[in-house]
């Protein structure tokens, strides 16, 4: 089993408004739209981790048939910690990896999903990076042998340090999705992206 994690616990300060529940279309908050790309990309029970006390958020994650996580160290702990917080709450003996994906990148394809999947599947490599147009990007899944390292690396660089350690062995797979480098976390961005106002 490979979990899927949405991070979403951050403070939205560079977008002033919750990046997660801005519309990805007219019908689907970002939150919304990545719960169901997960899935459909054959993801069983999307988590996604949120503040304490973000009952927006927690309100449309479950809506959308999403598992709410809260990072309690959120405020201080960066986005390493949003990571540790997932991984506590779905760490199992049947949990083979984690696919992780930050909320602001809600233009993902299932299909891409899908790929990183199978090649995590083929290979068990630590460390499995989708990589577009030769931008690294998201999902990146992390094999469960690197669980420990994440849990003991420096919040200064999170879980980049953990690639990087393994940067020999990473398999980047490159697909044909703009979404995986997708970082729509400003105004100007969501306005390039979808052509209106956030």
């Amino acid at each position: 089993m490979v979990a899927g994690i949405i991070l979403a616990a951050g403070r939205s300060v560079r977008m002033g408004t919750p990046k997660a529940l801005l519309a990805a279309s007219p019908t689907e908050s970002f939150v919304a739209r990545l719960l169901s790309t997960l899935r459909d990309g054959g993801i069983q029970n999307p988590v996604v981790v949120g503040r304490a006390g973000d009952e927006p958020l927690r309100a449309e994650v479950e809506r959308h048939g999403g598992i709410y996580v809260v990072n309690a160290n959120a405020e201080e702990g960066g986005q390493l910690s949003s990571l540790l917080a997932a991984l506590s709450a779905c760490d199992r003996a049947d949990l083979r990896g984690v696919m992780v994906v930050p909320v602001d990148a809600p233009l993902l394809s299932p299909a891409t999903i899908a790929m990183l999947l199978a090649v995590f599947d083929a290979t068990l490599a630590p460390v499995v990076r989708a990589r577009y147009q030769g931008r690294n990007g998201h999902p990146v899944i992390f094999s469960r042998r690197v669980f420990d390292e994440l849990r003991g690396a420096d919040p200064a660089t999170g879980a980049k340090s953990v690639v990087h350690g393994h940067h020999q062995t990473t398999l980047n797979v490159d697909v044909d999705d703009p979404g995986v480098v997708g970082d729509v976390d400003t105004p100007e961005s969501y306005r390039a992206t979808f052509g209106r106002d956030p």
